[in-house]
Protein backbone atom coordinates (compact mmCIF):
# COMPACT_ATOMS: atom_id res chain seq x y z
CA UNK A 1 0.00 0.00 0.00
CA UNK A 2 1.35 3.21 -0.81
CA UNK A 3 3.06 5.37 2.03
CA UNK A 4 0.14 7.96 1.76
CA UNK A 5 -2.68 6.03 2.10
CA UNK A 6 -1.63 3.45 4.89
CA UNK A 7 -1.95 4.42 8.84
CA UNK A 8 0.94 6.97 9.17
CA UNK A 9 1.52 5.95 12.63
CA UNK A 10 3.07 2.74 11.33
CA UNK A 11 5.25 4.32 8.54
CA UNK A 12 8.43 3.54 8.62
CA UNK A 13 11.51 5.58 7.42
CA UNK A 14 11.93 3.50 4.52
CA UNK A 15 8.59 3.85 3.10
CA UNK A 16 8.81 7.52 3.81
CA UNK A 17 11.76 8.11 1.86
CA UNK A 18 10.33 6.04 -0.84
CA UNK A 19 7.22 8.78 -1.00
CA UNK A 20 9.63 11.77 -1.20
CA UNK A 21 11.55 10.14 -3.73
CA UNK A 22 8.63 10.00 -6.17
CA UNK A 23 8.55 13.36 -6.38
CA UNK A 24 10.55 16.52 -8.67
CA UNK A 25 13.66 16.53 -7.05
CA UNK A 26 15.74 19.55 -9.05
CA UNK A 27 18.67 18.54 -7.04
CA UNK A 28 18.74 15.18 -9.17
CA UNK A 29 18.29 16.22 -12.72
CA UNK A 30 19.40 19.55 -14.96
CA UNK A 31 17.47 22.01 -14.77
CA UNK A 32 16.50 24.18 -17.64
CA UNK A 33 15.20 27.47 -18.58
CA UNK A 34 11.62 26.33 -19.04
CA UNK A 35 12.04 24.63 -15.61
CA UNK A 36 11.85 28.29 -13.95
CA UNK A 37 8.48 28.25 -14.89
CA UNK A 38 7.45 25.68 -11.92
CA UNK A 39 8.85 27.45 -9.19
CA UNK A 40 6.28 30.01 -7.17
CA UNK A 41 5.65 30.25 -3.89
CA UNK A 42 1.69 29.42 -3.93
CA UNK A 43 1.94 25.98 -3.67
CA UNK A 44 4.32 26.38 -0.33
CA UNK A 45 2.15 28.77 1.25
CA UNK A 46 -1.04 26.52 0.78
CA UNK A 47 0.62 23.49 2.42
CA UNK A 48 1.71 25.31 5.46
CA UNK A 49 -1.63 26.81 5.87
CA UNK A 50 -2.97 23.23 5.30
CA UNK A 51 -0.82 22.04 7.86
CA UNK A 52 -0.97 24.81 10.64
CA UNK A 53 1.58 27.31 9.86
CA UNK A 54 4.42 25.74 11.53
CA UNK A 55 6.61 28.25 10.07
CA UNK A 56 5.16 31.03 11.99
CA UNK A 57 6.06 29.29 15.73
CA UNK A 58 9.76 30.52 15.49
CA UNK A 59 11.57 33.49 14.39
CA UNK A 60 13.92 33.08 11.61
CA UNK A 61 17.51 33.91 10.34
CA UNK A 62 17.45 33.61 6.54
CA UNK A 63 20.71 32.91 4.92
CA UNK A 64 20.60 32.76 0.78
CA UNK A 65 23.81 33.00 -1.29
CA UNK A 66 26.05 31.33 -3.85
CA UNK A 67 29.05 30.06 -1.93
CA UNK A 68 29.48 30.00 1.65
CA UNK A 69 26.10 29.67 2.55
CA UNK A 70 25.91 26.76 4.26
CA UNK A 71 29.13 27.06 6.24
CA UNK A 72 27.36 30.71 7.31
CA UNK A 73 24.37 29.30 8.64
CA UNK A 74 26.22 26.20 10.32
CA UNK A 75 28.36 29.38 12.03
CA UNK A 76 24.94 31.23 13.10
CA UNK A 77 23.32 28.24 14.62
CA UNK A 78 26.36 27.24 16.59
CA UNK A 79 26.95 30.46 18.13
CA UNK A 80 23.29 30.86 19.12
CA UNK A 81 23.77 27.39 20.79
CA UNK A 82 26.51 28.00 22.75
CA UNK A 83 24.92 31.07 23.74
CA UNK A 84 22.29 29.30 25.54
CA UNK A 85 19.23 29.05 22.99
CA UNK A 86 17.35 26.19 21.66
CA UNK A 87 18.06 26.63 17.76
CA UNK A 88 16.69 25.07 14.48
CA UNK A 89 18.97 24.60 11.67
CA UNK A 90 18.40 23.74 7.97
CA UNK A 91 20.78 23.09 5.49
CA UNK A 92 21.19 21.59 1.71
CA UNK A 93 22.56 19.32 0.51
CA UNK A 94 22.88 16.53 2.70
CA UNK A 95 26.29 14.78 2.24
CA UNK A 96 24.83 11.29 3.22
CA UNK A 97 20.97 10.99 4.70
CA UNK A 98 18.28 13.49 5.00
CA UNK A 99 18.66 13.46 8.43
CA UNK A 100 22.03 15.93 7.94
CA UNK A 101 19.35 19.18 6.69
CA UNK A 102 17.29 19.07 9.63
CA UNK A 103 19.23 19.50 13.24
CA UNK A 104 18.30 21.18 16.80
CA UNK A 105 20.97 22.11 18.90
CA UNK A 106 23.75 20.27 16.83
CA UNK A 107 21.03 17.16 16.51
CA UNK A 108 20.07 15.98 13.55
CA UNK A 109 16.69 14.57 13.82
CA UNK A 110 16.54 10.78 14.17
CA UNK A 111 14.28 8.66 12.24
CA UNK A 112 11.56 8.60 14.87
CA UNK A 113 11.35 12.15 14.63
CA UNK A 114 11.37 12.68 11.01
CA UNK A 115 8.55 10.18 10.45
CA UNK A 116 6.69 11.99 12.88
CA UNK A 117 6.87 15.62 11.14
CA UNK A 118 6.13 14.35 8.01
CA UNK A 119 2.65 11.98 8.69
CA UNK A 120 1.46 15.51 9.29
CA UNK A 121 2.70 16.68 5.97
CA UNK A 122 1.72 13.76 3.98
CA UNK A 123 -2.24 14.37 4.05
CA UNK A 124 -1.96 17.82 2.62
CA UNK A 125 0.52 17.13 0.28
CA UNK A 126 -1.65 14.65 -1.32
CA UNK A 127 -4.45 16.59 -1.75
CA UNK A 128 -2.72 19.72 -3.05
CA UNK A 129 -1.46 16.68 -5.67
CA UNK A 130 -4.60 15.43 -6.25
CA UNK A 131 -5.79 19.05 -6.91
CA UNK A 132 -2.84 19.70 -9.25
CA UNK A 133 -3.66 16.89 -11.30
CA UNK A 134 -7.07 17.33 -12.30
CA UNK A 135 -5.82 21.04 -13.19
CA UNK A 136 -2.89 19.67 -15.33
CA UNK A 137 0.35 21.41 -13.49
CA UNK A 138 2.82 19.97 -11.38
CA UNK A 139 2.40 19.31 -7.90
CA UNK A 140 4.75 19.43 -4.92
CA UNK A 141 8.47 18.99 -5.47
CA UNK A 142 10.73 17.15 -3.27
CA UNK A 143 12.41 20.19 -1.51
CA UNK A 144 8.97 22.24 -0.99
CA UNK A 145 8.56 19.26 1.28
CA UNK A 146 11.30 18.49 2.83
CA UNK A 147 11.15 22.23 3.85
CA UNK A 148 7.56 21.70 5.38
CA UNK A 149 8.90 18.57 7.38
CA UNK A 150 11.71 20.74 8.56
CA UNK A 151 9.09 23.61 9.57
CA UNK A 152 7.17 20.94 11.41
CA UNK A 153 9.73 19.16 13.30
CA UNK A 154 11.21 22.83 14.55
CA UNK A 155 7.78 23.45 16.00
CA UNK A 156 7.87 20.36 17.76
CA UNK A 157 10.89 20.59 18.91
CA UNK A 158 10.13 23.76 20.39
CA UNK A 159 12.88 26.00 18.92
CA UNK A 160 13.59 29.44 20.24
CA UNK A 161 14.67 30.17 16.34
CA UNK A 162 15.66 28.76 13.24
CA UNK A 163 18.38 29.58 10.59
CA UNK A 164 17.83 28.78 7.37
CA UNK A 165 19.58 27.88 3.84
CA UNK A 166 17.87 28.43 0.86
CA UNK A 167 18.15 25.37 -1.85
CA UNK A 168 18.10 27.06 -4.73
CA UNK A 169 18.13 30.97 -5.67
CA UNK A 170 15.94 33.05 -2.96
CA UNK A 171 13.54 34.99 -4.20
CA UNK A 172 10.78 31.87 -5.45
CA UNK A 173 12.94 29.69 -2.92
CA UNK A 174 10.39 27.13 -1.00
CA UNK A 175 12.66 28.32 2.50
CA UNK A 176 10.86 32.41 1.24
CA UNK A 177 7.73 31.73 2.75
CA UNK A 178 9.35 32.70 6.21
CA UNK A 179 8.98 35.57 7.73
CA UNK A 180 12.74 36.54 9.08
CA UNK A 181 13.65 38.54 11.55
CA UNK A 182 17.22 38.65 9.69
CA UNK A 183 18.61 38.13 6.07
CA UNK A 184 21.62 37.04 5.22
CA UNK A 185 23.42 37.51 1.48
CA UNK A 186 26.78 35.38 1.36
CA UNK A 187 29.03 35.87 -1.48
CA UNK A 188 27.60 35.57 -4.97
CA UNK A 189 29.25 34.28 -8.42
CA UNK A 190 27.97 32.22 -11.44
CA UNK A 191 26.06 28.91 -10.71
CA UNK A 192 22.44 27.69 -11.29
CA UNK A 193 22.63 29.93 -14.32
CA UNK A 194 19.83 28.39 -16.43
CA UNK A 195 17.17 29.12 -13.60
CA UNK A 196 18.79 32.04 -12.16
CA UNK A 197 20.50 34.07 -14.89
CA UNK A 198 23.82 34.02 -16.59
CA UNK A 199 25.01 37.77 -15.19
CA UNK A 200 25.92 38.65 -11.60
CA UNK A 201 22.92 40.60 -11.00
CA UNK A 202 20.81 38.64 -12.55
CA UNK A 203 22.33 36.52 -9.93
CA UNK A 204 22.06 38.45 -7.43
CA UNK A 205 18.51 39.82 -7.74
CA UNK A 206 16.96 36.42 -6.91
CA UNK A 207 19.57 36.17 -3.83
CA UNK A 208 18.50 39.63 -2.95
CA UNK A 209 14.22 38.00 -3.01
CA UNK A 210 14.79 37.16 0.40
CA UNK A 211 14.92 40.80 1.61
CA UNK A 212 11.53 41.52 3.72
CA UNK A 213 10.49 44.84 4.29
CA UNK A 214 12.40 46.79 7.09
CA UNK A 215 14.19 43.57 8.04
CA UNK A 216 17.55 43.64 9.20
CA UNK A 217 19.89 42.59 6.00
CA UNK A 218 23.71 41.54 6.10
CA UNK A 219 25.61 41.18 2.60
CA UNK A 220 29.20 39.40 2.08
CA UNK A 221 29.03 39.82 -1.96
CA UNK A 222 32.03 41.88 -2.93
CA UNK A 223 31.26 42.18 -6.89
CA UNK A 224 30.36 45.56 -7.77
CA UNK A 225 27.42 44.81 -9.52
CA UNK A 226 25.69 42.42 -6.78
CA UNK A 227 26.78 44.89 -4.34
CA UNK A 228 24.16 47.36 -6.13
CA UNK A 229 21.28 44.97 -6.38
CA UNK A 230 21.61 44.36 -3.06
CA UNK A 231 21.58 47.84 -2.11
CA UNK A 232 18.67 48.78 -4.40
CA UNK A 233 16.47 45.93 -3.27
CA UNK A 234 17.60 47.00 0.85
CA UNK A 235 16.51 50.70 -0.18
CA UNK A 236 13.03 50.05 -1.24
CA UNK A 237 12.00 47.48 1.39
CA UNK A 238 13.51 49.93 3.85
CA UNK A 239 16.17 46.99 5.18
CA UNK A 240 18.72 48.39 7.21
CA UNK A 241 22.07 46.98 5.66
CA UNK A 242 25.18 46.07 6.59
CA UNK A 243 27.92 45.29 3.92
CA UNK A 244 31.43 43.12 3.99
CA UNK A 245 34.21 45.86 3.56
CA UNK A 246 32.01 48.99 3.92
CA UNK A 247 30.57 48.90 7.54
CA UNK A 248 32.75 45.75 8.74
CA UNK A 249 35.69 44.20 7.03
CA UNK A 250 37.37 40.28 7.43
CA UNK A 251 41.06 40.02 7.44
CA UNK A 252 42.24 36.45 7.26
CA UNK A 253 45.24 36.04 9.06
CA UNK A 254 47.44 32.52 8.24
CA UNK A 255 47.89 30.13 10.91
CA UNK A 256 51.50 27.99 10.23
CA UNK A 257 50.24 24.39 9.82
CA UNK A 258 52.02 21.69 11.92
CA UNK A 259 52.97 20.09 8.33
CA UNK A 260 52.36 20.23 4.60
CA UNK A 261 50.00 17.32 5.78
CA UNK A 262 48.09 19.52 8.11
CA UNK A 263 45.54 22.27 7.26
CA UNK A 264 45.79 24.91 9.75
CA UNK A 265 42.26 26.67 11.76
CA UNK A 266 42.48 30.43 10.29
CA UNK A 267 42.15 33.53 12.15
CA UNK A 268 38.85 36.00 11.47
CA UNK A 269 40.11 39.94 12.48
CA UNK A 270 37.26 41.43 12.08
CA UNK A 271 37.40 45.11 12.10
CA UNK A 272 34.65 48.26 11.90
CA UNK A 273 36.10 51.44 10.21
CA UNK A 274 33.01 53.47 11.49
CA UNK A 275 32.91 52.02 15.41
CA UNK A 276 30.16 49.76 14.83
CA UNK A 277 30.16 47.46 18.07
CA UNK A 278 33.32 47.96 18.64
CA UNK A 279 36.22 50.37 17.56
CA UNK A 280 39.16 47.66 17.68
CA UNK A 281 39.53 44.95 15.84
CA UNK A 282 38.41 41.61 17.03
CA UNK A 283 40.19 37.98 16.65
CA UNK A 284 38.02 34.82 16.80
CA UNK A 285 39.66 31.45 15.51
CA UNK A 286 37.43 29.83 13.01
CA UNK A 287 37.55 25.98 12.68
CA UNK A 288 37.17 25.20 9.33
CA UNK A 289 40.10 26.22 6.69
CA UNK A 290 39.76 28.63 4.36
CA UNK A 291 40.76 31.60 3.75
CA UNK A 292 37.25 31.94 2.37
CA UNK A 293 35.60 30.81 5.93
CA UNK A 294 36.97 34.35 7.08
CA UNK A 295 33.86 36.04 5.25
CA UNK A 296 31.55 33.49 5.98
CA UNK A 297 32.83 33.96 10.08
CA UNK A 298 32.36 38.07 9.63
CA UNK A 299 28.48 37.71 8.20
CA UNK A 300 28.01 35.02 11.03
CA UNK A 301 29.39 37.09 13.63
CA UNK A 302 28.17 40.45 12.87
CA UNK A 303 24.46 38.57 12.42
CA UNK A 304 25.47 37.61 16.35
CA UNK A 305 25.78 41.02 17.04
CA UNK A 306 22.46 41.92 15.19
CA UNK A 307 20.31 39.47 16.51
CA UNK A 308 21.60 40.70 20.30
CA UNK A 309 20.20 43.85 19.49
CA UNK A 310 17.64 42.05 18.47
CA UNK A 311 16.92 40.24 21.96
CA UNK A 312 18.88 37.19 21.61
CA UNK A 313 21.41 37.27 24.02
CA UNK A 314 24.66 36.37 22.31
CA UNK A 315 27.74 36.83 24.65
CA UNK A 316 31.39 37.14 23.48
CA UNK A 317 32.31 33.61 24.45
CA UNK A 318 29.31 31.77 22.72
CA UNK A 319 30.77 33.52 19.25
CA UNK A 320 33.87 32.56 19.87
CA UNK A 321 32.77 28.95 20.61
CA UNK A 322 30.74 29.19 17.58
CA UNK A 323 33.24 29.87 14.90
CA UNK A 324 35.85 27.38 16.66
CA UNK A 325 33.69 24.53 16.64
CA UNK A 326 31.69 24.88 13.47
CA UNK A 327 33.16 22.17 10.99
CA UNK A 328 30.85 20.61 7.94
CA UNK A 329 31.41 17.57 6.40
CA UNK A 330 33.20 17.78 2.52
CA UNK A 331 34.58 21.15 3.20
CA UNK A 332 38.29 20.77 2.45
CA UNK A 333 37.90 18.17 4.87
CA UNK A 334 41.15 16.19 5.47
CA UNK A 335 40.39 12.69 4.91
CA UNK A 336 44.14 10.78 5.15
CA UNK A 337 47.14 11.60 5.68
CA UNK A 338 49.56 9.08 4.01
CA UNK A 339 48.87 10.78 1.72
CA UNK A 340 47.41 13.88 2.48
CA UNK A 341 43.47 13.46 0.77
CA UNK A 342 41.15 16.21 0.85
CA UNK A 343 37.52 16.42 -0.04
CA UNK A 344 35.47 19.32 -0.60
CA UNK A 345 32.34 19.54 -2.53
CA UNK A 346 33.76 22.29 -4.78
CA UNK A 347 30.65 22.78 -7.59
CA UNK A 348 31.73 26.12 -9.25
CA UNK A 349 34.65 28.17 -10.22
CA UNK A 350 34.60 30.25 -7.25
CA UNK A 351 34.57 27.79 -4.71
CA UNK A 352 37.33 25.77 -6.92
CA UNK A 353 39.59 28.71 -6.79
CA UNK A 354 39.08 28.86 -3.23
CA UNK A 355 39.70 25.40 -2.54
CA UNK A 356 42.98 25.66 -4.32
CA UNK A 357 43.87 28.86 -2.53
CA UNK A 358 43.83 26.68 0.77
CA UNK A 359 45.85 24.12 -0.23
CA UNK A 360 48.68 26.19 -1.57
CA UNK A 361 50.85 25.15 1.04
CA UNK A 362 50.98 21.37 0.64
CA UNK A 363 50.47 21.86 -3.02
CA UNK A 364 53.67 23.42 -3.38
CA UNK A 365 54.96 21.09 -0.68
CA UNK A 366 53.90 17.73 -1.73
CA UNK A 367 54.57 15.38 -4.43
CA UNK A 368 52.98 13.53 -6.79
CA UNK A 369 49.82 15.64 -6.58
CA UNK A 370 46.79 14.03 -7.87
CA UNK A 371 43.06 15.73 -8.86
CA UNK A 372 39.96 13.15 -8.36
CA UNK A 373 37.15 15.09 -10.19
CA UNK A 374 33.76 14.69 -11.24
CA UNK A 375 31.03 17.15 -11.82
CA UNK A 376 27.19 17.84 -12.72
CA UNK A 377 26.79 18.36 -16.74
CA UNK A 378 24.91 21.78 -15.90
CA UNK A 379 28.14 23.13 -14.42
CA UNK A 380 30.75 25.68 -15.81
CA UNK A 381 33.22 22.13 -15.78
CA UNK A 382 35.97 23.56 -18.12
CA UNK A 383 36.45 26.63 -16.45
CA UNK A 384 36.41 25.15 -13.17
CA UNK A 385 39.22 22.41 -14.20
CA UNK A 386 41.40 25.80 -15.85
CA UNK A 387 41.61 26.97 -11.86
CA UNK A 388 43.60 23.64 -11.57
CA UNK A 389 46.14 24.18 -14.19
CA UNK A 390 50.01 23.86 -13.05
CA UNK A 391 48.31 22.70 -9.80
CA UNK A 392 48.36 18.33 -10.45
CA UNK A 393 51.17 16.06 -11.69
CA UNK A 394 47.68 13.28 -12.23
CA UNK A 395 43.68 13.58 -13.02
CA UNK A 396 41.41 10.81 -12.55
CA UNK A 397 37.79 11.90 -13.73
CA UNK A 398 35.12 9.83 -12.98
CA UNK A 399 31.43 9.38 -12.68
CA UNK A 400 28.93 9.37 -9.41
CA UNK A 401 26.67 6.57 -9.64
CA UNK A 402 24.10 8.70 -7.25
CA UNK A 403 22.61 11.38 -9.14
CA UNK A 404 21.58 11.18 -12.97
CA UNK A 405 23.46 15.13 -13.74
CA UNK A 406 27.06 13.35 -13.67
CA UNK A 407 28.81 14.75 -16.34
CA UNK A 408 30.01 11.76 -18.78
CA UNK A 409 34.13 10.77 -18.59
CA UNK A 410 34.45 11.87 -21.93
CA UNK A 411 33.32 15.17 -21.37
CA UNK A 412 35.70 15.52 -18.77
CA UNK A 413 38.54 14.27 -20.22
CA UNK A 414 37.92 16.84 -23.17
CA UNK A 415 37.46 19.77 -20.59
CA UNK A 416 41.03 18.41 -18.73
CA UNK A 417 42.50 18.61 -22.15
CA UNK A 418 41.29 21.82 -22.90
CA UNK A 419 42.56 23.21 -20.08
CA UNK A 420 46.09 22.28 -19.85
CA UNK A 421 45.79 19.51 -17.36
CA UNK A 422 47.73 16.49 -17.56
CA UNK A 423 45.71 13.38 -19.50
CA UNK A 424 42.99 11.98 -17.22
CA UNK A 425 42.85 8.95 -16.54
CA UNK A 426 38.99 7.30 -16.40
CA UNK A 427 38.07 5.63 -13.25
CA UNK A 428 34.78 3.42 -13.32
CA UNK A 429 33.86 4.75 -9.89
CA UNK A 430 34.37 7.13 -7.36
CA UNK A 431 35.83 4.34 -5.21
CA UNK A 432 38.41 3.26 -8.15
CA UNK A 433 39.09 6.48 -8.36
CA UNK A 434 40.22 7.18 -4.75
CA UNK A 435 42.43 3.93 -4.95
CA UNK A 436 44.00 4.73 -7.58
CA UNK A 437 44.78 8.54 -6.64
CA UNK A 438 46.46 6.89 -3.57
CA UNK A 439 48.13 4.67 -5.13
CA UNK A 440 49.71 7.52 -7.74
CA UNK A 441 50.07 10.04 -4.73
CA UNK A 442 52.28 7.31 -2.77
CA UNK A 443 52.58 8.04 1.06
CA UNK A 444 54.06 10.99 0.51
CA UNK A 445 51.93 12.84 -1.98
CA UNK A 446 47.83 14.69 -1.96
CA UNK A 447 45.39 13.70 -3.24
CA UNK A 448 42.29 16.59 -3.70
CA UNK A 449 38.85 15.34 -4.62
CA UNK A 450 36.87 17.83 -5.84
CA UNK A 451 33.80 19.03 -8.34
CA UNK A 452 30.50 18.07 -6.64
CA UNK A 453 28.48 17.32 -3.37
CA UNK A 454 27.76 14.09 -5.24
CA UNK A 455 31.17 13.13 -5.76
CA UNK A 456 32.53 13.98 -2.40
CA UNK A 457 29.08 11.75 -0.44
CA UNK A 458 30.53 8.60 -2.74
CA UNK A 459 34.22 9.16 -1.99
CA UNK A 460 33.55 9.32 1.91
CA UNK A 461 31.19 6.60 1.67
CA UNK A 462 34.01 4.40 1.18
Amino acid sequence: MPASRKDRSKLSRTELVAWLDRRVNYERFIPTAQTGGTFALGRMRRLLALIGSPHQAFPVVHVAGTKGKGSTVAMIAAILDHAGHRVGCYLSPHVHTLEERISVCGHPITSAEMVRAFAKVMPAVDAIDREAKRCGVRGLTWFEVVTAGAMVHFKQAGVDIAVLETGLGGRLDATNVSQPILSVITSISLDHMALLGSTISAIATEKAGIIKRGCPVISGALSLSARRVIAATAARRRAPLLQLNRDFRALYCDATPASAHALAAGVLELRFPNGGQTARPVRYRVGMPGRHQASNASLAVVAAHTLNSLGFHVPPEAIAAGLSNTILPARIETFGTQPLVIVDAAHNVASMKALLETLGHSLNSLRPRVLVFAASGDKQIEQMLAQATGCFDHVIVTRYATNPRAASPERLVAACKRAGLPAARVADSPSAALRAARSLATKKGIVCVAGSFFLAAEIRGN
